[in-house]
């Protein structure tokens, strides 16, 4: 089940005697486990009918007497079994999970890594008995999404090209995406669009100085743009990091490239064939238009080789300025 599912199964009073919730992205991991200890039980309930163990802490025997135990006026006892994945004789559970008590709600978070489903015998029992969530993490190309998504449950309406830059600056942590939404959400009113001076405010994100205002201007051939915030950049290594920005100029590079062959093409199409969001179609388009294949091909090369200088690999020099100065004036010399 996805998590949004298990959420309506749980807002709707139908609970399930084992919640097993793995993988790497712990964000939704924790939001079906923060749920259920927080609405399950009333607070009068959860003194006498709630526990929360932690695998380091924890023998296989206290989960399964914590399970047992009948419920002291409420109908359910919620058992939240954290960090099980650290837990000596995790194994040894198979017996209750086998057979569980219908009178409690066992809830097991493990985290960091998907459970080894070798292990059959446990994992036809979890699969028999339990409602199973592997919570993985996104691709790349899924958080622009997720983050517009996640606007929305907070009552706010974030464009493509907010989602891309926050995602940009933020990565894949959800966590941390989550918590950046929910503070604009503190400062926005709820049915408000989100702008660049938002995210800047309340993010600190430079609605000026980002990595796609350089691929914007690289792509439209601003000079003086694209110098302006190379050095922006140089002075602000630790929010904008020389690899990782080589790293998206190298994408915008190939998604150029692709451009290229499609050029010609409606919008919606052209979008789906180098697989960007409709919103940036004309932009890509115009990009394209101001290099032909063998600038593109030689931009690789550029920044092959702004990559290794930035890694001290063959580097004629180490100032993060200079390296950005040295591909521009290259980039820019056709």
């Amino acid at each position: 089940m996805t998590h949004s599912d298990i959420l309506t199964e749980l807002s709707a009073g139908r609970l399930a005697p084992i919640y097993f919730l793995h993988g790497d992205e712990e964000y939704f991991i924790d939001l079906v486990s923060d749920y259920i200890e927080e609405n399950v039980l009333d607070e009068a309930e959860k003194s006498f009918n709630q526990v929360v163990l932690y695998g380091k802490e924890t023998e296989f025997k206290q989960v399964i007497d914590q399970s047992m135990q009948f419920p002291m006026m409420a109908s359910h006892r919620v058992v939240i079994l954290k960090e099980a994945q650290s837990m000596n004789g995790f194994d040894k559970l198979i017996d209750y999970i086998k057979n569980p008590s219908q009178q409690t709600v066992l809830v097991i978070s493990y985290k960091h890594k998907k459970f080894d489903k070798r292990k059959k015998s446990l994992w036809d029992a979890l699969k028999n008995n339990a409602v199973i969530l592997e919570s993985k993490k996104l691709y790349d190309s899924q958080v622009p999404g997720t983050i517009i998504n996640l606007a929305k449950d907070e009552g706010l309406i974030v464009s493509p090209k907010i989602a891309a830059i926050m995602a940009e600056h933020l990565g894949n942590d959800l966590a941390k995406i989550s918590n950046e939404i929910k503070k604009l959400r503190l400062n926005l009113d709820e049915g408000t669009s989100v702008t660049s001076d938002h995210i800047q405010k309340f993010v600190g994100i430079s609605k000026d100085y980002n990595i796609f205002e350089l691929q914007k201007a690289i792509g439209s051939r601003n000079k003086p743009k694209a110098y302006s915030i190379v050095k922006y950049f140089a002075n602000n290594k630790k929010s904008h990091p020389i690899q990782m920005n080589v790293a998206s100029l190298f994408n915008y590079f190939s998604s150029l490239f692709l451009a290229r062959k499609y050029l010609k093409t409606d919008d919606r199409s052209f979008a789906q064939r180098i697989k960007v969001n409709p919103y940036f179609a004309k932009e890509y388009k115009s990009a394209a238009s101001n290099y032909n294949f063998g600038q593109i091909k030689r931009a690789f090369g550029l920044l092959h080789e702004m990559d290794k200088q930035s890694k001290g690999v063959d580097a004629r020099r180490t100032d993060e300025l200079g390296i950005y100065q040295e591909f521009l004036f290259k980039l820019f010399a056709d």
